[in-house]
């Protein structure tokens, strides 16, 4: 079957794509759509059909994923993932040639990033570590956000590709730049996330009408994308996934271990983790990230 597309693909690099969950397939949709030569893979069996229906091949190990590809997204949920993908048995590092570009759209430490950057440069391979935000919607969309760290000749390579998958790429420092990056994203979202559950919860259980206020401060300085787009969640108490709490967990404890090795003081961030896994002890981690509105719902009788 040919992509839908108006690009000639014999201009383009072979593109693999490791990781076709919420986020991974999507992307990997995008990227077939983009008319990118592209085989995917993944770990469990099956998901890899609607991307193929698009045109991609399926490969059937990361090593068989590396040897067709030029360039090789990866999107698992953390570090352990994609050092298994990496530089486990039939990893990608054992198909690689030299010259390929490794490029991990996954949220893992800087630390982390910086090691497999440096073991895949032993082997001649380059990577990118570049986290993306935006949820699943903008995963479909194409307008994630993606934050690089690496070698500016190696963001080059991959400018095209990167924006079959997103709207705003920005190259930020060497690798680990963009974990560190994804780190601050995450911490600043919790913040917004529980300003708008508490300005809600305060809105509904002083009587008023909650949406009607949310509306009325959408346009002024307390505007903001969740605020938009997550409010109505919090009002109705009802949380369809968008990220899950889960991952958003996963990621503040990332972003709280850098803030210790660092001497940084992040007390909005400590309190949204104990708030998350109180949710996630009671059932609630896969649920959005604005489920966060629960545990303030509930601490004031809601």
């Amino acid at each position: 079957m040919t992509p839908t597309t108006k690009t000639d693909e014999a201009t383009l690099p072979r593109v693999g794509f490791a990781g076709l969950g919420t986020m991974g397939s999507a992307m990997a949709a995008n990227v077939a759509r983009a008319g990118f030569p592209l085989t995917v893979w993944n770990r469990t069996p099956g998901r890899a059909e609607a991307v193929v229906a698009l045109g991609a091949a399926e490969a059937a190990s990361p090593r068989d994923l590396a040897r067709a590809s030029d360039l090789v997204v990866c999107c698992v949920t953390d570090s352990p993932q994609v050092d298994e993908i990496l530089f486990g048995p039939d990893g990608l590092a054992q198909g690689f040639r030299r010259g390929a570009l490794f490029i991990d759209c996954s949220t893992i430490s800087p630390a982390k990033a910086r090691e497999f950057g440096s073991r895949l440069h032993e082997g001649g391979v380059a990577m990118l570590d570049a986290p993306v935000s935006g949820g699943s919607e903008g995963a479909m969309a194409g307008t994630l956000t993606i934050m690089v760290g690496g070698e500016p000749a190696d963001l080059e390579r991959a400018q095209d590709l990167l924006h079959a998958m997103g709207r705003t790429v920005t190259h930020l420092g060497p690798i680990g730049s963009g974990q560190v990056a994804k780190a601050v994203n995450q911490v600043i979202l919790c913040g917004t996330y529980l300003g708008v559950a508490e300005g809600m919860v305060l809105a509904m259980k002083a009587g008023m009408d909650a949406e009607s206020v949310a509306a009325a401060l959408a346009g002024g300085a307390a505007g903001s994308w969740i605020l938009q787009n997550r409010s109505g969640r919090m009002i109705a108490d009802t949380y369809p996934l968008g990220f899950k709490i889960a991952l958003h967990r996963k990621d503040l404890a990332i972003a709280l271990e850098l803030s210790r090795s660092i001497g940084a003081t992040l007390p909005v961030a400590s309190l949204a983790a104990t708030l998350e896994d109180g949710l996630i002890a009671n059932g609630h981690g896969e649920e959005d990230n604005s489920a966060l509105a629960r545990a303030i719902r509930e601490l004031s009788g809601l």
